[in-house]
């Protein structure tokens, strides 16, 4: 019983702490919602180029105001000709991880975004070669390389940044850094484009995607924020310069005196 208490008295003891506390702080109230969008640069491209035709779309769902977990899934149909061998890839790839959001509460209020995106990324893919030629001292053959199919597994950072510019519909744009892991092929027969990654012939690549987002809000949270500190008058005044405070004396007796003589 003396235990329990206890007990009580020191929660009673820690109560004014806190409110004391919760009294300097302000209270956000910041929407959490569900952004799902796709990725426009690719059919723009393809609209411009008619080469190769690349599909995207994008969805997430806030944790909190800091973090959401991310899935971006697509389509990529790749065709490459030069002037001695055609090259064909398409599949599929997604993209799965965490976007964290830089920006404070007091800036991001459940509209703004900016941050970094972490993902692992999987790419499902059928690649072939139809036609190749090769000529030596011999002369000129022509052969081909037989369709098949691999996984490809890389890692992609993208810093990037959304906005709200009407009610539920954000636009945003980021930059992808992308490490190969494993293209699903031998050394000799690097795929010279793996959907989601790129480029698989070099251990890096990089990207660029503007999103158009649709954001559903399903749950507010409250976020406290600490108000900025007032500066202390006091003590400045304490760390005056003692010196001037002098100084400043010294001159007020000589103007009393000045004063006293003209009278």
């Amino acid at each position: 019983m003396r235990r329990i208490c206890a007990y009580f008295i020191s929660i009673l003891g820690i109560i004014p702490g806190t409110l004391t506390q919760a009294e300097g702080q302000d209270t956000l109230y910041i929407p959490l919602k569900i952004n799902t969008g796709i990725e426009i640069v690719g059919p723009a491209t393809y609209f411009i180029e008619n080469k190769t035709l690349s599909l995207e779309g994008y969805i997430s769902m806030d944790l909190n105001e800091k973090m959401a977990v991310a899935l971006n899934a697509g389509y990529v149909n790749y065709d490459f000709s030069q002037y001695n061998y055609t090259y064909l890839n398409k599949g599929f790839f997604i993209r799965a991880g965490t976007d964290f959001n830089l920006l404070k509460p007091k800036k991001s209020l459940g509209k703004y975004w900016g941050g970094i995106g972490l993902r692992y990324g999987l790419s499902r893919y059928s690649w072939e070669v139809p036609e190749y030629s090769q000529s030596n001292y011999w002369g000129k053959t022509t052969s081909s390389i037989a369709p098949d199919k691999s996984w490809g597994h890389f890692l992609e950072a993208s810093p990037g940044m959304r906005a709200e510019i009407f009610r539920n519909f954000s636009v945003g744009w980021s930059i992808s850094l992308r490490m190969l892991l494993y293209s699903g092929t031998s050394s000799d027969l690097k795929p010279i484009n793996m959907p989601g990654f790129g480029d698989a012939t070099k251990r890096f690549s990089t990207g660029f995607n503007y999103f158009i987002v649709w954001n559903i809000p399903y749950k507010k949270i409250r976020v406290i924020v600490k108000k900025p500190e007032p500066e202390d008058t006091e003590d400045m005044e304490d760390n005056e310069d003692p010196n001037r405070r002098q100084d400043t004396g010294t001159q007020g007796q000589r103007q009393l005196q000045q004063g006293n003589t003209a009278r």
